[in-house]
């Protein structure tokens, strides 16, 4: 096995001598040396093995707020980085060039979990995200950073679509503090045709996230005009939301822009993602933000039991804050997420940095 490669731990072999890969909902089933949708996962002398353990597309601390997660230690500095490969095939993918390639030569950085949790305290980061490409295809090396990370005190977070089995759901996300999850759209016509994939695995992952974890968790749902946007579809879609995953759940609307494979299409108008906004309240959510756009009011958070605003946002970065440990100041309300007893102060600064600068495997 070459340096970089890690046995799987969700396969199994089938009696043709293939094997099928148990870890999201396309259950590739491989001959001896082909790689799956992913393009990450292989079967390699009769095992299913990760391709990229350990390995990296680049290390970059960013604002939480970024993720995007709003009740989740707000103002706070998280270490995000990503790999290569996916499975899904979105032809909107706005971090195409890391999820979509062909080949890993590209992964130049290198960390050990104990590295990464270890460099994570150095930079004075409150959490690791799993990000730019989803963390679900490198679920074991994702894991073993989670339970680094722990031991040092790190949280860890997975910025992910949701596309994952039962069989590694409990695992994947029980090392998780917190997730993002994005819902990319509420029709069954969507994920196949413009995202080749399903939507109900990702609602069934939306369910078991609310209700048999204690992940914290935050939805994001970009809208590409004239594809998911319509009024229609955001209405069912935040119902769906409040009957099965209660009102205090945090709804993003995030501004697509034209990329990969859809490059004809224009830019999500802000006007668009005030629509939804208008739309997921009325539909009773109480905590439902724009991103991808200059927007204070549809970025700030507001408390649901006196409407004042509580954590002022300009972009990434927190203005006016007026919770204490998680309470309105003025009325007592307390607000849902993980807060610290004083927000963090990293702005809206984004630093990339090399492994390779930190001392150690």
């Amino acid at each position: 096995m070459e340096s970089g490669e890690k046995v799987g731990r969700w396969w199994h072999p089938l009696e043709d001598g293939r094997v099928q890969c148990d870890l999201c909902p396309r259950y590739c089933k491989l001959p001896e040396g082909q790689r799956g949708f992913c393009f990450v996962r292989k079967n390699e002398g009769g095992r299913v093995v990760l391709t990229t353990y350990g390995r990296s597309s680049g290390f970059c601390v960013d604002p939480i707020e970024k993720k995007p997660l709003n009740h989740f230690f707000p103002g706070s500095s998280v270490l995000s980085f990503g790999t290569a490969g996916c499975n899904l095939g979105c032809k909107f993918c706005q971090n195409w060039d890391i999820s979509k390639p062909r080949e890993i030569d590209t992964l130049a950085d290198r960390a050990s979990p104990e590295k990464i949790a270890r460099v994570a305290q150095e930079v004075g980061c409150r959490s690791v995200a799993f990000t730019y490409n989803d963390p679900v295809i490198f679920a074991e090396y994702a894991i073993d950073i989670a339970a680094a990370c722990r031991e040092a005190g790190i949280k860890a977070v997975a910025v992910s679509a949701g596309y994952i089995t039962d069989d590694a759901r409990t695992e994947f996300f029980g090392a998780m503090d917190a997730a993002n999850i994005d819902l990319k759209g509420f029709t069954e016509e969507f994920y196949k045709s413009v995202c080749l994939g399903q939507l109900d695995p990702v609602l069934e992952t939306l369910r078991y996230l609310k209700h048999e974890s204690r992940t914290w968790l935050e939805l994001t749902t970009l809208l590409i005009p004239g594809e998911n946007d319509s009024d229609r579809e955001i209405e069912t879609q935040c119902a769906w939301i409040a009957e099965h995953l209660g009102q205090d759940v945090p709804l993003h609307f995030s501004a697509f822009h034209p990329d990969y494979k859809m490059m004809d299409r224009p830019r999500t108008p802000a006007a668009t993602l005030s629509r939804a906004r208008g739309i997921a309240l009325r539909s009773g959510l109480r905590f439902v933000y724009t991103g991808n756009v200059h927007d204070s009011a549809g970025g700030s958070t507001y408390c649901p039991g006196c409407e004042a605003m509580v954590i002022e946002r300009d972009w990434y970065e927190l203005g006016a804050y007026r919770l204490a440990d998680g309470c309105c100041e003025r009325c007592g309300y307390r607000l849902p997420g993980e807060f610290d007893a004083t927000p963090g102060d990293w702005g809206r600064k984004r630093v990339p940095i090399s492994m390779s600068e930190f001392s150690g495997a």
